[in-house]
């Protein structure tokens, strides 16, 4: 995969490429929230259109909680890999703590539009509680992870920035 990855970023202009080696932290973690988004609407809405229909803001509330374990994996895995500082337990505990808070503010504007507004449509729902919670949440976790969880960067092996793979050919 990592070849296509190189070839794919020889096809850029220089300056785009040193821009994705520069934010590739920040990629990485949109990509990652990107995941956990589809789980999170894919879980909420096996919930809330079958066992949960009644009770809206718990089956989003499971759909979170899925989708934060989902992330603890591929943030630590994959997005903050280079990052670190804390023992695993003191890590892994920091980073279900903001990720509860996280939740809960991914749910405030669904519980807002629900209980406030008494708004009760699909889009409404949506627009609530997987655009603008997930939204708040996001920027919120991605100052939180960088900030307490993963404070110490480099603390592990770093990446090599991905530079585009050039075909050498002999002349015979």
């Amino acid at each position: 995969m990592l070849p296509l990855v190189r070839r794919v970023l020889g096809l850029l202009p220089e300056p785009i490429r040193f821009l994705i080696n520069k934010h590739r932290e920040l990629i990485r973690f949109a990509v990652v929230g990107g995941t956990t988004f589809l789980i999170d609407n894919g879980v909420w809405y096996a919930l809330k259109l079958t066992v949960l229909a009644d009770k809206v803001v718990t089956a989003k509330a499971i759909a979170v909680l899925v989708a934060v374990i989902s992330s603890y994996v591929l943030s630590r895995e994959w997005s903050f890999h280079t990052r670190g500082g804390r023992e695993r337990h003191h890590e892994a505990a920091l980073f279900f703590l903001v990720s509860g808070i996280g939740i809960g503010v991914n749910l405030l504007p669904l519980y807002v539009s629900r209980h406030v507004f008494d708004l009760h449509s699909e889009v409404a729902d949506f627009a609530a509680g997987s655009v603008i919670g997930m939204l708040l949440a996001t920027g919120f976790k991605y100052w939180a992870m960088r900030k307490f969880v993963f404070p110490q960067a480099d603390a592990r092996p770093s990446v090599q920035p991905l530079h585009p793979v050039t075909e050498t050919r002999e002349v015979a």
